[in-house]
C-alpha cells in the first residue's frame, strides 16, 4: 500500500516537473513571438498618418493582397485565427504548419492597417499555437502531449496580447469544449499564460486596465442587480447577432461565383463606401471606441450612436467574409462595450461605464462560450467589484445565446436547458436542437386544451345569440 502510494506521488511529481518546464519554455518563446506581432502592428497603425490620403483607401488592395498571402503559402492562416486552432486541436491532434506564423503575422498586420475590421488575440492565439506545435515536432512529442502544448499556445498567446494570464488559461481550457474544462491541461496552461504574459511585458508591452472603483460605486443593491439581469439577457441577443451576422456572411459571400481576388478587392472597396457614410471609427481594432465608453466623463462617448455594435458588426462580418485576416474577439470587445454604453443610457443612472463594462465580456461569454474566462477577465481588467455583476451578467449571456458560436469546431458536451433535446459530442456547427419529446407533448396539450376553450366558447357564444333571438320573437 505504501509503496503504491509512492508510486503514484512520484509519478505526478515527475508529471507536473515535466510540464512546468515545457509550459515555460513555451510561455517565453511566445511571449517573445507575440511581442514582435504587436511591436510591429503598432508601428503599422502609427505610419497611417504618412499616407496622403484616408489609410482604408487602400482596403482593397490591402484584402486582395492578404487573401493572395493566404492562399499561396499557408491557407490554414484563413480567418479569425482561435477557430483553426480549435479545429487543429479536433482534428489533428494540434498539429499546425509552421509556416502559419509568418503568414498570420503578415496578414494579420496588413488587414489591420488598412481598416480591415478585425482583432489581434486570434492571430496571437494562432502564432502561439503553431509555435509549440512546431516546437512539438523537434522534440518528436507524442500526439497527446502535442494537443496538450498546442492548448498551452492559445492560452498564452491570448494572455500576452490582452494582459489577463489568468483568463488566457482559462480561456484555451474552456473554449475547445463546451461544458468541459479540460484540467488536465489547467496547471501548463497557468503557466504558459503568466511566462508568456511576463516576457511580453519585460519585452516593453504595456496593457490597459480599466479599475472602475475610482469613479464609481458598484456595491451590491438589488435594483442594479434587476438591471444587470436584463442587460445578461439583452447581451445574449447581441451575441446571437454577432454569432449569426459573421455565419451568414461568410455563408453567402462564399456562394458569390467569382475569384476571391475579386471578391476581396469589391469588399474592400464596400468597406471603403460604408466607412465613408459612417466614419472610420468602426474600422480596425476601435481600441479608442471602447476606452471611449468605459470612460465615466460622458464628453468621450457624446457622439457614439446607439446602433454602433450594429455597424462595427457589419464591418467585422465584411472583413472576415471576404477573406480579411485577423481575430474576432476584440470587436466582440467592441460591440459588448457600444452595446452595453447603449444599454446603460437607456435604463439611465450611473452605471452607463459599468454596463459598458459589464457588456465587454459578457458578450465575449455568449459568443464564444467561455463565461468563466470572461468573468475572470472581468476581474483582471475592471477590478475585483465587479465579479459578481460580471458573472451573472456573462452566465445568462452565454444560456440566452443558444447553441451557437462564432468557433464552430468547437465542441458540444452540454445543453443550456432541460426543455431541448441536444445531441451532444458533435461540433456546434452541426449540432441538431429541437424540444424534449415531453415538452412537445405538453404544447400538444396546451394547444388541445385551448382549441376545446376556444370550441367551447363559440358554442356559449351561439346560445346566447340563439337565447336572445328567442327573446325577441317573444317579445
Amino acid at each position: 500500500m505504501i509503496l503504491k502510494h509512492i508510486t503514484e506521488q512520484t509519478a505526478i511529481f515527475f508529471s507536473v516537473t515535466k510540464w512546468v518546464v515545457l509550459s515555460s519554455v513555451v510561455g517565453i518563446m511566445i511571449g517573445t513571438i507575440v511581442t514582435l506581432f504587436l511591436k510591429i502592428l503598432q508601428i503599422a497603425e502609427t505610419s497611417r498618418s504618412e499616407i496622403p490620403f484616408h489609410y482604408y483607401y487602400i482596403l482593397p488592395f490591402a484584402l486582395f493582397l492578404t487573401v493572395w498571402a493566404v492562399r499561396t503559402f499557408s491557407p490554414s492562416a484563413e480567418g479569425h485565427g482561435t477557430e483553426k486552432v480549435i479545429e487543429a486541436v479536433h482534428k489533428n491532434h494540434g498539429k499546425i504548419n509552421i509556416a502559419v506564423i509568418p503568414v498570420k503575422l503578415f496578414a494579420t498586420v496588413m488587414t489591420i492597417f488598412a481598416g480591415g475590421s478585425v482583432g489581434k488575440e486570434g492571430p496571437g492565439a494562432q502564432i502561439g499555437a503553431g509555435a509549440a506545435s512546431w516546437l512539438s515536432d523537434i522534440l518528436k512529442f507524442t500526439p497527446e502531449d502535442r494537443k496538450k502544448l498546442v492548448i498551452c499556445g492559445i492560452s498564452a498567446g491570448f494572455a500576452s496580447v490582452f494582459g489577463t494570464p489568468i483568463a488566457g488559461a482559462i480561456f484555451g481550457v474552456e473554449v475547445l469544449i463546451i461544458g468541459v474544462i479540460l484540467y488536465d491541461v489547467l496547471l501548463p496552461s497557468f503557466i504558459a499564460g503568466f511566462a508568456a504574459f511576463t516576457t511580453a511585458q519585460f519585452l516593453g508591452i504595456e496593457y490597459t486596465y480599466f479599475d472602475i472603483r475610482f469613479y464609481q460605486n458598484v456595491s451590491l443593491d438589488i435594483p442594479l442587480i434587476l438591471q444587470v439581469v436584463l442587460a445578461g439577457l439583452f447581451f445574449g441577443f447581441v451575441s446571437d447577432i454577432v454569432v449569426t451576422s459573421v455565419s451568414f456572411s461568410a455563408k453567402m459571400i462564399k456562394k458569390i461565383p467569382y475569384h476571391p481576388y475579386v471578391i476581396a478587392f469589391f469588399g474592400g472597396l464596400l468597406l471603403v463606401a460604408l466607412a465613408y457614410l459612417f466614419g472610420d471609427r468602426y474600422l480596425g481594432l476601435g481600441l479608442e471606441t471602447i476606452k471611449d465608453t468605459l470612460n465615466p466623463d460622458p464628453y468621450f462617448s457624446r457622439d457614439l450612436p446607439w446602433y454602433a455594435f450594429l455597424l462595427k458588426t457589419l464591418f467585422t462580418s465584411i472583413t472576415l467574409g471576404v477573406g480579411g485576416s485577423g481575430g474576432i474577439i476584440t470587436p466582440i470587445f467592441y460591440i459588448g462595450a457600444t452595446s452595453g454604453h447603449m444599454f446603460g443610457q437607456l435604463i439611465g443612472g450611473e452605471h452607463i461605464a459599468l454596463f459598458a463594462a459589464l457588456g465587454f465580456v459578457s458578450v465575449l461569454a455568449g459568443a464564444t462560450n467561455a463565461p468563466i474566462a470572461a468573468t475572470i477577465m472581468a476581474v483582471e481588467l475592471f477590478g475585483l467589484e465587479i465579479a459578481h455583476y460580471a458573472a451573472l451578467s456573462a452566465v445568462i449571456s452565454f444560456l440566452i445565446t443558444g447553441h451557437r458560436s462564432v468557433f464552430p469546431s468547437q465542441i458540444l458536451a452540454m445543453k443550456k436547458s432541460e426543455m431541448l433535446e441536444v445531441k451532444v459530442g458533435e461540433v456546434i456547427e452541426h449540432a441538431v436542437v429541437d424540444l424534449e419529446e415531453k415538452e412537445v407533448g405538453r404544447i400538444r396539450d396546451i394547444r388541445e386544451r385551448l382549441r376545446v376553450r376556444r370550441e367551447r366558447l363559440k358554442e356559449q357564444k351561439k346560445r346566447k345569440i340563439s337565447a336572445i333571438k328567442q327573446e325577441k320573437k317573444e317579445s
